[in-house]
């Protein structure tokens, strides 16, 4: 069964990344499509405004605007490594998670002994994250945060609230699916479940992350 849900993960991230990679070609083009199409109205234009005359030049002081400040290299990497690292909304875990009342999930190669002791609390939950009343941007960004800053402090046990969706339109856990698809993508995250009744319950989710060597 474990074999039969890779592979359907698997497949459906190999059909995610053909779209993208189609999405970006057709980008492409089109953009080589506007270039050529300035180029031509640039030479038309030229072409009807015939010869021109330079201007005189005058001589008066030239003042030139203040240049932005120089972007530092390291910034630009670490904002290259964030983009590697976001997280897509089109990817989905349904039919990975578990059909248990706790929505478990276990990358492959842990077993689910490691669930069941994640679910009873046997790790110390070490950070926690409360995305109640963000905007769903706005909790993507702020768990790729979170799970970055959880895995450079060696992190393993961390708690994310996610709400029961009471105050959402139909009264519906928008988060509640996005988080599991969100953290399905990031490999440091080994295994999680829905949190006890004390650390949240139905609201909040237990995350399992990998031992940094």
């Amino acid at each position: 069964m474990a074999g039969i849900k890779d592979f359907a993960a698997l497949q459906a991230l190999r059909d995610q990344l053909k779209r993208e990679q189609e999405a970006r070609a057709a980008a492409e083009v089109r953009r080589r499509e506007q270039e050529a199409l300035a180029l031509r109205e640039a030479n038309l234009f030229r072409q009807s405004i015939g010869t021109v005359a330079p201007m005189r030049i005058i001589d008066k002081a030239l003042h030139l605007p203040p240049q932005p400040e120089p972007i530092a290299r390291h910034h630009l990497a670490d904002e290259q490594a964030a983009l590697a690292q976001s997280l897509s909304d089109e990817f989905s875990i349904e039919s990975l998670l578990e059909t248990d009342e706790g929505l478990s999930y276990a990358r492959t190669g842990i077993g689910q002994e490691t669930v069941r002791k994640l679910r009873r609390g046997h790790w110390v939950t070490q950070a926690q994250l409360d995305l109640h009343g963000m905007r769903t941007d706005e909790a993507r960004e702020a768990l790729a945060e979170f799970l970055r800053s959880a895995g450079r402090r060696g992190l393993r046990c961390v708690r994310v609230i996610h709400g029961k969706g009471l105050g959402s339109v139909n009264r519906e856990p928008v988060l509640k699916k996005k988080v599991r698809n969100w953290l399905v993508q990031k490999e440091e995250v080994l295994a999680f479940c829905q949190a006890r009744a004390a650390d949240g319950g139905a609201g909040a989710v237990m995350v399992l992350l990998k031992a940094q060597s």
